[in-house]
């Protein structure tokens, strides 16, 4: 590591940086100077320029790229931009720390954890055999994994998102780099599971001193760990500023739609959410908490109202749980065996749900949250008759799924539709739009042409603010927010009275969350749908749902009205879920 220099020396200096791809720019004049011990958030949407920019500061740019410009690292006297391959690897990972998105792409699925991570000690000469391998399980005790010796001996495919996660932090810091670079590292992890790999984060550089890049398209997620923010925009930075000035009194247009869709405690007039259209009225987070509580939360702006959701637990609702149950769910049980490990030992057991028993009325909407693992995707499949009990009851629009055969659970088909988190694991790539919405009009054994059901097709395009010349494309001429509305117009099609939803805007950006969720409840209302909707985004759930139960471990450990549950939360685990949900508010939910 190099000796330390006055604090007055910025430790990244940035200037008129552009990436592109033949003619096409990707980033154009980006500039940033970074100091040591400040942590500055790059947000923006996919497709901004955010990784890209990332990339070209740590010279892992794709060779077909074409990059110019100037970054020079504090100690380092020669520009990074047109540096040699042997230059840049004796900074990165000394100098330099990357955390990733996706671990399992970063890490090498084939060298156990421990080894990997004394690796980064050994390429810069830090350490050496023995004195490596013992120092890579302190690192991986510094991130907090369970047992370290136990997780060096591991591979990555035998740890859990979030351990694998920390086996990365773990190796960026190894040798206490001056500078750390985040990109996207909480994107698929659980709420209470980003809690923790947000402080590991902020604790980590501030036992170093590092200055920290964190690049993300989460705004709650930059509020929570962020000194300053910068905006991007089809490769343009578009404003820059203090968290708090950022959040309070966004300049930019775009920063302010990003704002407001971002806000799910902040809806219109009519009761949607914002999106980045349609955020004139919108006023931030931050500046509404600073509004005297006597006065209106949002003054003086007439299209701009807060509200619990759309769909709040008042009088509209409260004949629903009065109805007669739509699904009934009674001392429903799942287990499954593993395979054999030795030829000594029986087969384990995997309780996937325990004696979970809820009831749904028509016309309610009926959240589900819970961590990875909690049983909610096991309980989805049940419910829509793919997977079957180990025992209890399922009853679903009057038909029961224990013990069905395939061919009985045909009615259950037509009365219960689900829309996956991934649509393009769910939609035939091979297949045109028209196609994929109507074949679930197709009947089993009687295979009718779609174009018979043009109309209906056109019908569901229009439905989901599709135009009708999407029928003739393919599900990858399509963004990920449009292939999830392709898929719910084939959810909606053959008029079902339950709409399943199992995480379906968990992968969007904020912007096209807001649309998605304002669409799902427009259909909702329009078309008189029960609503059960699965996710581990608590913020989403209370928006859009008026009951919600907690799962964990294969239990439902508390169920009620979504305001009375969130509010005062009975059950330990729902009160560290709602604990760890981050907010808008600048540095309220993580120490700096």
């Amino acid at each position: 590591m190099s000796e330390p220099h006055p604090a007055s020396v910025p430790l990244l200096e940035v200037a008129g940086l552009r990436v592109s791809a033949g003619s096409r720019m990707l980033v154009k004049d980006f500039a940033l100077t970074l100091a040591r011990g400040e942590r500055v958030g790059l947000i923006g949407e996919s497709g901004s320029g955010k990784s890209v920019t990332a990339a070209a500061l740590t010279g892992l740019l794709p060779e077909e790229l074409q990059i110019c410009g100037t970054v020079r690292l504090d100690g380092v006297h020669y520009n990074l931009v047109g540096a040699s391959d042997r230059q840049m690897s004796r900074i990165r990972g000394q100098r330099t720390g990357m955390v990733f998105q996706e671990p399992l792409s970063a890490l090498n699925p084939l060298m156990r954890v421990g080894r990997q991570v004394a690796e980064a000690l050994t390429q810069h000469g830090t350490l050496s055999g023995h004195a490596a391998a013992a120092r890579s399980v302190e690192l991986l005790a510094s991130v907090q994994l369970p047992d370290p010796a136990e997780a060096a001996r591991a591979y990555p495919h035998q740890l859990s998102g979030g351990q694998r996660q920390r086996v990365m932090l773990a190796m960026a810091l190894a040798n206490d780099p001056d500078l750390l670079i985040c990109d996207e590292p909480t994107t698929a992890l659980d709420v209470s599971v980003q809690h923790q790999m947000l402080q590991l984060i902020s604790d980590g550089v501030a036992r170093r001193g590092s200055g920290l890049l964190f690049i993300t398209h989460d705004l709650a997620v930059a509020a929570s760990i962020c000194d300053r923010i910068l905006v991007m925009r089809d490769g343009v930075l578009v404003e820059q500023g203090a968290t708090a000035d950022v959040f309070t009194r966004p300049q930019h247009d775009y920063t302010r739609g990003l704002l407001a869709a971002s806000d799910l405690d902040a809806t219109d007039s009519s009761g949607r959410l914002f999106t980045v259209s349609s955020a004139a009225g919108y006023v931030p987070a931050a500046a509404r908490k600073r509004v005297p509580a006597a006065e209106p939360a949002v003054p003086d702006v007439p299209n701009s109202t807060v509200s619990e959701s759309a769909r709040p637990d008042d009088g509209a609702h409260s004949d629903i749980r009065d109805a007669e149950p739509l699904i009934r769910v009674s001392g429903l049980n799942r287990t499954y065996r593993r395979g054999r490990s030795s030829l000594f030992r029986a087969p384990s057991e995997v309780h996937a749900l325990r004696d979970v028993s809820f009831e749904v009325a028509a016309g309610q909407r009926f959240g589900i949250v819970g961590e990875s693992g909690s049983g909610k995707s096991t309980l989805l499949r049940i419910l829509a008759g793919l997977d079957q009990p180990t025992s209890g009851s399922v009853q679903v629009a009057g038909n029961e799924v224990a013990g069905s055969r395939e061919n009985e659970l045909l009615e259950l088909r037509r009365q219960l539709q689900i829309v996956f988190q991934d649509p393009m694991g769910s939609l035939n790539p091979r297949m045109r739009v028209r196609d994929l919405i109507a074949e679930p009009l197709l009947l089993p054994g009687e295979p009718v042409a779609a174009r018979h059901h043009a109309g209906r097709v056109a019908e569901m395009l229009n439905a989901v603010g599709l135009p009708p010349d999407a029928a003739e494309r393919f599900p990858h001429q399509f963004s990920g927010g449009q292939r999830q509305r392709i898929a719910i117009a084939r959810a909606l099609i053959c008029e079902p009275r339950i709409l399943v939803a199992d995480e379906p805007v968990s992968a969007l950006d904020v912007s096209v969350r807001a649309q998605v969720l304002n669409l799902l409840a427009d259909l909702v209302d329009k078309y008189r749908l029960t609503l059960v909707f699965v996710s581990h985004d608590l913020g989403v759930v209370k928006h859009l749902c008026d009951t919600v139960a907690v799962m964990h471990q294969g239990r439902i450990v508390e169920s009620g009205p979504t305001g009375q549950v969130y509010a005062a939360p009975e059950h330990e685990y729902t009160q560290r879920l709602v604990a760890s949900s981050l907010s808008l508010q600048p540095g309220s939910s993580l120490p700096t």
